[in-house]
């Protein structure tokens, strides 16, 4: 167990805490991480596109001019390829682009971008998460203590009381609030800061180990 320092809403050190090694203490594994950023990206696409084959483009089906006799290569359609106006041919279509990925390997992943957090520096714990009501200036106030003005996204447990905390963040761009069951590793990689409630970071301890 490694120790950290916990944090009130003022910034200033009130404990420290023990993390749990299996979850914050482990070897990144680069490529646990990779594969899972991969598959939550490929999972965002809508893959709405789509072409229009010849079954599809509006037009005659009257052959365009006889097939002898006049020097032109012989054209059976104008809804062809090669004509202006005519089909897409190979073109791209409804799609699902997720593809699924192990759970071992998913847990492996969030370890590894929890655990590349703490080496970093970039993870804090905090109290709590608990504001006396829902005014933006809250949120500020508490990132301005912290000295945070990049991307933070803050981990609450279900069990915190975050409901007003979640409401005030909505007006600041580079905050996000999330609970220990929302955790993926895309968002985790992409903030740089990473807050966790002091209950938040023992769920993740037990939940995730």
């Amino acid at each position: 167990m490694s120790k950290i320092d916990v944090y009130n809403q003022e910034a200033k050190v009130v404990k420290s805490m023990e993390l749990a090694d299996a979850v914050f203490g482990i070897e990144p594994n680069q490529q646990a991480m990779y594969d899972t950023i991969l598959a939550y990206q490929a999972g965002q696409r809508q893959g709405t596109h789509n072409t229009l084959t010849r079954a599809f483009v509006s037009g005659t089906g009257k052959k365009p001019f006889r097939q002898k006799g006049t020097g032109r290569a012989r054209q059976g359609s104008t809804r062809a390829t090669q004509w202006r106006h005519g089909a897409i041919a190979f073109g791209p279509h409804p799609r699902k682009y997720g593809f699924k990925i192990n759970r071992k390997v998913r847990r492996l992943a969030l370890r590894s971008a929890l655990s590349a957090k703490v080496q970093d520096n970039d993870l804090r714990v905090i109290e709590n998460l608990s504001f006396e009501d829902f005014k933006t200036k809250k949120a500020v106030a508490l990132m301005n203590a912290f000295g945070f003005d990049r991307k933070t996204l803050f981990v609450a447990d279900a069990s915190d009381d975050f409901a007003n905390a979640m409401i005030a963040m909505n007006n600041i761009p580079n905050a996000a609030l999330v609970t220990v069951g929302e955790l993926n590793v895309y968002d985790i990689v992409n903030a740089d800061k990473l807050v966790f409630t002091e209950k938040a970071a023992e769920v993740a301890g037990e939940v995730l180990a």
